[in-house]
């Protein structure tokens, strides 16, 4: 490591203040790199500016984790897998740079680095009830300099060093009509489900980078729900369903079913993140736009 990286966590913290913890220390890395381009010029290549933010990302976190949880096994976008994790009873799930399009990216004056980026700590754990297993997760946001975690607080999820956020998207407005539902989606490449929806008078959408960026603006209340079709892998929704289950939002399939994480194929072929209040009102209009959301519909 170099002698610039962020100090390892303290291996006492419990789980989730280590996962805020790890989400921190990687966004650290993550906004040296980022320095270290600004201090050089300004000038850089997108894709090798990609691989040194994954590559960087993973080193830290990897060596933090065997300081803090050697027992623990790992599931990373940027690490070989590992048939070990199946068996054992606790596995951190991570994806080191959620976002490397935005984190390798200028917004459209070229002065600013776009903050639509983000850093994927969760733990799953085999004692825990729920079907998904997340005993723990953080969101780190780093050129926003925020972490939303399942650490919470009497109001709810907290960023680390911040107030609770406030998940309160005032729904009755979108119940009755007087607002629509406002829907985060990609803002380069929306499915066509989404723009099918998004045609209706009754849904906006909110245009935004990350999984993880998506998911944890349904938590802040930027927006009142993310729906995915096309396929993720864990990594690129256990931290942010981990918050968001903190939460109290509905995280399950697109047709119902729970979510399973730590699962022989890590692909997860879709995901449904809302507020409680808008959760059926939003199914109505996907099948409205012919997405079918039955029960054991999806594979």
């Amino acid at each position: 490591m170099s002698a610039s990286a962020p100090s390892f966590p303290d291996p006492g913290l419990p789980d989730g203040e280590l996962a805020v913890a790890l989400a921190q220390g990687a966004g650290g890395v993550l906004r040296g790199l980022r320095a270290e381009v600004d201090a050089a010029g300004g000038a850089f290549v997108a894709g090798e500016l990609k691989d040194a933010g994954d590559a960087a990302s993973q080193s830290w976190l990897a060596a933090a984790l065997a300081h803090a949880r050697p027992a623990d096994a790992v599931l990373s976008e940027e690490a070989a897998d590992s048939a070990a994790r199946l068996t054992a009873d606790r596995v951190w799930i991570i994806d080191p740079l959620d976002g490397t399009r935005e984190f390798a990216e200028r917004a459209g004056d070229g002065a600013r680095w776009r903050d639509d980026f983000a850093v994927h700590v969760a733990l799953w754990d085999r004692g825990v009830a729920r079907s998904d297993r997340l005993a723990a997760g953080a969101v780190g946001l780093p050129a926003r300099d925020a972490v939303l975690s399942t650490v919470t607080t009497d109001a709810g999820p907290r960023r680390a060093g911040d107030t609770a956020t406030d998940t309160d998207t005032d729904t009755d407005a979108v119940l009755a009509g007087r607002r629509p539902l406002r829907l985060a989606a990609s803002r380069s490449r929306p499915p066509q489900f989404v723009r099918d929806l998004a045609a209706r008078a009754d849904v906006e959408l909110v245009p935004m980078g990350s999984a993880g960026v998506k998911v944890v603006s349904v938590v802040d209340g930027t927006a009142d729900a993310y729906v995915h079709a096309g396929g993720q892998y864990e990594w690129d929704s256990a931290a942010p369903v981990a918050v968001a289950l903190a939460a109290g939002l509905e995280c399950t399939r697109l047709d119902g079913t729970p979510l399973e994480y730590n699962r022989q194929d890590p692909w997860l072929p879709d995901l449904f993140v809302s507020h409680p209040a808008v959760a059926a009102h939003l199914r109505a209009a996907l099948t409205e736009v012919g997405v079918d959301i039955k029960e054991g519909a999806q594979p």
